[in-house]
């Protein structure tokens, strides 16, 4: 491992000051109670996980239609504000700063995850090409309907109600999932939004309902600490953008005016082939944004610290590195190799490939 500087070097974006670049990405690891409650070993696997310049939750969904997975957690209620405030504290008695993802999944559901009579929600009904994670194993997707437009600002209040759980709670700040196909990401799809009315469309309607989200969030915590993520172009969870371009290239800029606290795109998903041409566009939107920019995807220490060097971001989110090393940046600042995860230990079960993980400094 070469020697790292930049990454190590501390960084304030927004009212956050983080000791690191070393940023953790959010893991969805399906460990919660049945009712999205985090489990008490969730206190141990973040608080060993600290020394991260900043942590992003897993993705919690803010409603019980926003939930697409089995065992995720949710922040909709008292119950779930107060075990994630256990989270908190733990994360700063070690010194951590953490941001809670506020996620709703729209299409990428099963109508057995979902209350009893509800199908998923999607900007059309229009059925994604992909699978999710049940009681019964993978299974695909069901059918979803459309939100009504009168639905809509119901749903964008729920992400507002759940940042101030996470307020409450104690949380550094919030960052809001719009990437890797879901709810926020379909309304800025071509093939997975053909609204005809604000909220389809142009750039711009398409783009509406995410504004709509960040500035009701925006009103609980303020700009400087909320958090974006995106995935341009991403084609996780059956999305295929044909006018990805003209889109994030008018969000983009829409998001200069808004000086959020970051900007954490999806450079390259886990499992798709790079693609020169799509990394040539994540190249030329990022030259449009003007704030505080994290990049995710398949990173190394090194890769990490060469993007930081050229001033192409600002910091580096690192996933899968921080299931298996728990003490990544020392591991990093210490030239220790990084153990490898255990894949099948990734998604449900106990505290084995969970906490059990040790640090090696």
């Amino acid at each position: 491992m070469a020697q790292v500087n930049e990454l190590l070097k501390p960084i304030k974006f927004g009212d956050i000051e983080a000791k690191n670049r070393v940023f953790m990405a959010p893991l969805t690891r399906n460990r919660a109670h049945e009712d999205g409650t985090p489990k008490d070993m969730a206190v141990t696997y973040y608080q060993q996980r600290a020394s991260a310049g900043l942590i992003v939750t897993e993705a919690t969904q803010v409603s019980p239609l926003g939930k697409g997975y089995l065992d995720t957690p949710g922040i909709y209620n008292e119950r779930h504000q107060t075990a994630w405030k256990k989270v908190v504290e733990g994360i700063h008695d070690r010194g951590g700063k953490v941001f809670l993802q506020l996620w709703h999944v729209g299409r990428i559901s099963h109508v057995s995850l979902l209350p009893e009579g509800e199908r998923p929600l999607a900007p059309s009904a229009i059925r994604a090409e992909a699978q999710t994670f049940a009681k019964e194993g993978f299974v695909d997707v069901s059918e979803p309907r459309e939100i009504r437009n009168d639905e809509i600002a119901t749903i964008v209040e729920q992400y507002k109600h759940a940042a101030e759980l996470c307020k409450a709670a104690g949380f550094d700040g919030v960052e809001v999932h719009g990437a890797n196909g879901y709810l926020i990401n379909q309304f800025l799809a071509s093939n997975s939004n053909q609204r005809q009315d604000e909220y389809g469309g142009s750039a711009e309607n398409k783009s509406r309902f995410l504004i709509e989200v960040l500035d009701a969030v925006i009103g609980v915590y303020g700009a400087s600490r909320v958090g974006l993520r995106l995935s341009p172009t991403g084609k996780f969870n059956g999305i295929n953008d044909e006018k990805a371009e003209e889109t994030y290239t008018y969000l983009y800029k829409a998001l200069n005016k808004k000086d959020l606290a970051y900007l954490h795109v999806v450079e390259q998903f886990p499992g798709f082939p790079e693609d020169k041409t799509a990394q040539e566009m994540v190249k030329n939107l990022k030259q449009l944004y003007t704030g505080t920019y994290i990049a995710n995807g398949g990173y190394t220490a090194e890769s990490g610290e060469e993007r930081l060097k050229l001033g192409l971001a600002d910091a580096i989110a690192y996933g899968r590195p921080f299931i298996s090393n728990p003490d990544l940046p020392e591991r990093f600042a210490n030239d220790i190799a990084l153990a490898e995860p255990d894949q099948n230990t990734f998604y449900g079960g106990d505290e084995k490939g969970y906490t059990d993980y040790p640090s090696a400094t």
